[in-house]
């Protein structure tokens, strides 16, 4: 039934002849099919047809040819082997020589297939119950349920199962069996791809893909819901056009990883997203045939200054002071300027390609580039641009390993190289954005072509700053096209006007539903932590004070301590985590292999130190317990212990054995002097790195570099502990494991967590392991990046881009008055070069540094200065002011550099041991989170999206005057000393913030919320409604309530809750950062304290409890006025 109603809409629906052959099928040229017997998989008759049709040209005897070199059989060489080269014959025609009528001798593509379908062209036939008989081996025979032929070749390969049946065993019990070298492997010799189905589920894949590669077909367009029926897989397959496409331009054979080769057939949203891609670039094409290259800039003069708008938010007044003001006199710039701009406004913008991490991007834009080189007259070249050596080298692996670049294309290894290759005629050029290094004359770009086209990987990252401004004045007319694992939102205007729009996007959600990524598990492990000595602050200040400081080392101290850095990497803290990680990835040893990711280098050397003895112990106590139990199974009497016995002993054996063969090594990133630095901490980082460079020896006396040996799921290799590196654009689909013990957020935790997302045998699930306490980060990370926007129209938050001119011309006119009234002016280096530049600079750092509040002061206005200028990116009209820009930028990095460069390294050596001394953990007990797994795929993405949607929407930012900004920094930089810094409480927060996500019942209660958000947040809505209160007067409701009040109390204790925010609230606002001094922390605990006893009765509250709920309401008070939370309610 089911293969009748395939063949039934092949042919009523999509317009294929059909042939039913079961025991009707004549043989010889007349015969049904033209084929001699059942060896033949070819239909010669059909394919010799098409080639005369297709090659009117050519003589009888090249067509012979043809026919020979596209059924040629030889048994050397293997299925795959026959398949890529049949495909690139039908791909790219069969290349042949001939004589011609004069007798001369000539070469040419025979053409196999029109892939432009013109009428008449092609002839799709299918086939049902087609006996094949083996060629190795003639003996066997198997009848396929139904093969589709394209102008003869057997193109589709579809194997059926009842309705009732799982359609895995067509792939296990059938094609398995066919693709064997002595059954009918030849019959695939010509296959596009294989589809398996039951009538109602259907999958496709290649011949080399494993069952976990069969993929769905879901949508016919990008846009739709999906579904999975197989109506819509052969709707999206099979339909002559759009077979035509998968089989010309998305097939690849790569042969860059381990192994043999590997056939790619592109994915359903793969398909459907470069097509959007490639119809981008055809529309780019259509804007410049309309568009003469000399006026694709337009120029206009617009009179400043413009009306200034009232911004939307309300600001407190500023009010400044006499010296303020003439310090900084108002600028707002007046006169003609002229405006610059693209006579349309997708010129050179070919838009977003956001495809979720781990669903096959690299993939995607090789499938892009080489439509747009097949299908778009011209000739292109295309750059392929990162920010990261690692996804450079992927990147290139992928293009030559796929054939696409040829074995050796251009790779720049300096900017003077990329210079060269650039002003060359290449098909594909593959860079870093480091090497846009050298300054641009826009009157002499590297190219002025306009087919160039540039492949942004990781879009977001490698677009900012003077490397992308310099590649933009080297390639001055190239088009831009970005991809990247990540989505843009509303607010990320400089991406979308480099780049444009989304031309396509595919989420978190959709990869992971459709197969495309397995699903992620969330596992929180770490003991709670404390702090042991009260004593912190006073150690840490008397080391301080013993150090004369000066100001570049208190502002290097200002920026190193009083993070989370110390509390991280606590001995202690590390060593349970050590111990933790030998135990947890032991009993994972059958799963795959491990990625250990720490805060930095030098504790990823630590953490090594700390694993490996431990590794080495739990070996040889698996190996001691199997031993025993060998002995016990050989003494024992029952035979049914026995065999448990030895069945058990066998298993720790092999696990002894492989925590014997495992590798675990560091891979970091090389740093100048390291060996010196890892000396310190008493790590000798030279084996590691000649390791890292050098690679490992295999048992038969080759090399193998550690990328390639940690992808290999059979090489021992298998524990990896990284900081940055591998954390993005590495692809390891045997990587089951990710150990998180570094603080991440936003897109790099997305990247981070989506390692372990990849697709590979066997393999159920991806374990992402949290030590760090990453939960409300990884909550924001899917909240934003799982899903992107959710499409709907906003507000334009770009302002017009004369507005944007003039805020930059203020903060720049402001910059330079201020450096002039510090003596210095900023017009002496302009143009500068050499040594002068290195005095001018030199004299500009010495003006600022006259007064701490001088030097501040810039740091403030130059930062507008950029943020302003990064605002006008890419814009013609930045140009004018890039160099003024530039040596506001240069003095602004010598301030920095002195700052970063101060010698603060023994003192912080000594701060260090201190706090280290202070970090313990605490023993696990039943509130700890220790174990707990949770499932990501069960997360209401869009209610979570919705929720933080609101957190953060943002309107038009109207100009605002850059006095009134500088002012409000200033009060705020100038009030921070890292000599008065309260560290004590400092340390007990971030602690204490570390807690709250070790802590069993808020990691249950944020996964309960994850996957039923919304009603949660209704039902909690409602409940201050209910009671009558606010949210902060809920929030001190909860905390003061007890159990079993009567109504009249219940009352009483609401209206103390209102009482007491109306308190604090009022005292906190006439106090600044009240938790910095003992006094004022005093006053606060002293009013709680007073407030509770007075308005909670007695009975039923006991004093004692009165004083443990004014301890807890205080503790509450200090948190949401440390974050800020009541500072701004006040």
């Amino acid at each position: 039934m089911v293969q009748a109603t395939f063949a039934e809409h092949l042919e009523q629906v999509l317009g294929w002849d059909n042939v039913y052959a079961f025991n009707t099928e004549t043989f010889g040229p007349d015969g049904t099919l033209g084929r001699k017997d059942t060896t033949e998989a070819v239909l010669t008759r059909d394919l010799r047809t098409a080639l005369e049709r297709l090659n009117p040209d050519l003589p009888a005897p090249a067509i012979d040819d043809a026919i020979r070199a596209l059924t040629v059989y030889d048994v050397s060489r293997s299925m795959v082997q026959h398949n890529r080269d049949f495909y690139r014959m039908i791909q790219g025609g069969v290349p042949i020589t001939y004589l011609d009528a004069e007798g001369r001798r000539k070469s040419a593509r025979a053409r196999v297939i029109d892939f432009d379908n013109a009428p008449g062209a092609n002839r799709f036939l299918a086939v049902r119950e087609l006996k094949l008989t083996g060629i190795r081996t003639p003996n066997y025979n198997r009848r396929a349920d139904l093969v589709c032929f394209v102008n003869g070749l057997p193109l589709v390969f579809i194997e059926l199962k009842a309705v009732y049946k799982n359609i895995r065993a067509g792939f296990d019990s059938n094609l398995r069996d066919y693709m064997d070298e002595h059954v009918i492997a030849h019959a695939f010799h010509h296959n596009a791809f294989l589809i398996v189905s039951n009538g109602d589920s259907a999958r496709y894949g290649s011949i080399t893909s494993e069952w976990e590669h069969f993929n769905e077909w879901k949508r016919l367009d990008e846009d739709d819901a999906g579904s999975v029926d197989a109506e819509r897989l052969l709707n999206g397959m099979l339909a002559h056009d759009r077979l035509l496409d998968l089989v010309e331009n998305f097939i690849l054979f790569d042969e860059s990883k381990a192994g043999t080769a590997r056939k790619v057939v592109a994915r359903n949203h793969q398909l459907l997203g470069v097509n959007r891609a490639v119809a981008s670039v055809a529309r780019q094409e259509a804007i410049k045939a309309d568009i003469p290259p000399e006026e694709r800039l337009m120029h206009r003069v617009v009179e400043l200054p413009l009306e200034r708008k009232p911004s939307s938010k309300k600001k407190k007044d500023v009010q400044l002071s006499a010296n303020a003001a003439a310090a900084l006199p108002s600028f707002i710039p007046e006169g003609p300027v002229d405006i610059i701009e693209r006579a349309h406004p997708d010129l050179g913008r070919l838009g977003v390609f956001w495809h979720t991490q781990g669903s096959g991007k690299s993939y995607s834009m090789a499938f892009f580039t080489e439509k747009v080189r097949r299908k778009i007259p011209g000739n292109f070249t295309f750059l392929l641009m990162t920010d990261r050596n690692d996804l450079d080298s992927q990147i290139y692996k992928t293009f030559v390993g796929c054939g696409i670049a040829g074995n050796k294309p251009p790779r720049a290894a300096s900017g003077d190289d990329l210079e060269r290759i650039l002003k060359e005629n290449h098909q594909y050029v593959f860079s870093l954005i480091h090497k846009f290094n050298k300054n641009v004359n826009p009157e002499k770009p590297y190219s002025e072509r306009d087919d160039i086209i540039v492949i942004s990987d990781e879009a977001h990252r490698t677009q900012a700053g003077r490397l992308a401004r310099n590649m933009r004045l080297a390639l001055p007319n190239a088009a831009f096209i970005g991809f990247t694992g990540t989505p843009l939102f509303k607010q990320d205007q400089i991406t979308k006007r480099i780049f444009g729009d989304y031309v396509s996007r595919y989420d978190f959600k959709r990869s992971e539903e459709d197969g495309a990524t397995v699903k992620l598990v969330y596992e929180n492990r770490g003991e709670k932590l404390g702090v042991a000595r009260a004593d912190l602050n006073d150690r840490i200040a008397e080391k301080i004070e013993e150090t004369e400081l000066n100001p570049d080392q208190a502002a290097l101290l200002d920026k190193l301590l009083g993070k989370d850095y110390e509390v991280i990497t606590a001995d202690e803290r590390l060593d349970k985590i050590a111990a933790d990680f030998v135990e947890h990835c032991a009993t994972r040893w059958e799963s795959g292999k491990s990625l250990f990711v720490c805060i930095d280098k030098i504790t990823c050397a630590r953490m090594h130190q700390m694993i490996i003895p431990r590794w080495r112990a739990k070996a040889a106590a698996v190996r001691a317990t199997a031993e025993q139990k060998q002995a016990e199974a050989e003494s024992a009497a029952d035979e049914t212990r026995r065999a448990v016995l030895l069945e058990q002993a066998q298993k720790l054996s092999a696990q002894a054995d492989w925590l014997d063969e495992t590798i675990v090594e560091i891979i970091i990133s090389e740093a100048q002097n390291e060996v010196a630095e890892f000396k310190k901490w008493g790590f000798d980082i030279i084996p590691h790195r000649s390791l890292m460079k050098r690679g490992f020896d295999t048992e038969k006396g080759e090399r193998v570099d550690v990328e390639t040996a940690f992808k290999n799921p059979k090489h021992p290799f298998r524990v990896a502990i990284v900081c940055a590196m591998w954390l993005t654009g590495f692809d390891v689909e045997c990587l089951s494991t990710l150990y998180i013990d570094k603080p991440m957020k936003a897109h790099t935790l997305m990247q981070a967590i989506a390692r372990a997302n990849r697709v590979y045998p066997g393999k159920d699930f991806g374990l992402i392991v949290d030590y760090n306490g990453m939960l409300a980060s990884l909550r924001a990370a899917l909240a934003q990046y799982a899903l992107g926007d959710d499409g709907s129209s906003g507000e334009d938050i770009i302002a017009p881009i004369e507005e944007r001119v003039q805020a930059l011309l203020e903060a720049v006119e402001a910059s330079e008055a201020h450096l002039r009234g510090l003596g210095f002016d900023l017009a002496s280096l302009l143009g500068s070069k050499g040594f002068a530049r290195i005095k001018g600079l030199k004299d500009a750092v010495e003006a600022v540094y006259s007064t701490d509040e001088a030097k501040r002061r810039f740091e403030i206005i130059a930062r507008q200065v950029f943020i302003r200028f990064k605002a006008l990116l890419m814009e013609p009209s930045a140009l004018a002011y890039a160099e003024r820009h530039d040596d506001i930028e240069a003095i602004y990095k010598k301030l920095t550099e002195r700052r970063d460069t101060a010698d603060v390294t023994a003192l912080l050596k000594e701060l260090h041991r201190i706090i280290n001394e202070s970090i313990r953990t605490q023993a696990p007990g039943d509130d700890q989170a220790e174990g707990l797994t949770f499932d990501l795929s069960q997360i209401d993405l869009e209610k979570l999206r919705d929720e933080f949607a609101k957190k953060v929407r943002r309107k038009a930012t109207a100009l605002q005057d850059i006095r009134e900004i500088v002012e409000q920094k200033l009060v705020q930089m100038l009030a921070r000393n890292p000599t008065r810094m309260d560290y004590q409480i400092k340390y007990e927060q971030i602690v204490a913030e570390y807690n709250r996500e070790k802590d069993r019942a808020t990691v249950e209660e944020t996964f309960r919320r994850l996957t039923e958000l919304m009603a949660e947040l209704d039902a909690e809505t409602k409940r201050a409604v209910e009671e009558g209160l606010t949210e902060d007067e809920l929030a001190l409701f909860d905390l003061l309530k007890k159990d079993s009040l009567s109504k009249a109390n219940r009352e009483r204790i609401k209206q103390a809750s209102r009482d007491l925010l109306a308190s604090i609230t009022a005292r906190l606002s006439e106090l600044d950062r009240f938790w910095e001094k003992e006094e004022t922390k005093a006053d606060i605990e002293v009013l709680i304290l007073n407030a509770v006893h007075t308005n909670l009765p007695t009975p039923p509250f006991t004093a004692d409890e009165k004083k443990a709920l004014a301890k807890a309401v205080y503790s509450h008070v200090l948190q949401q006025s440390m974050s800020d939370r009541w500072a701004k309610a006040a």
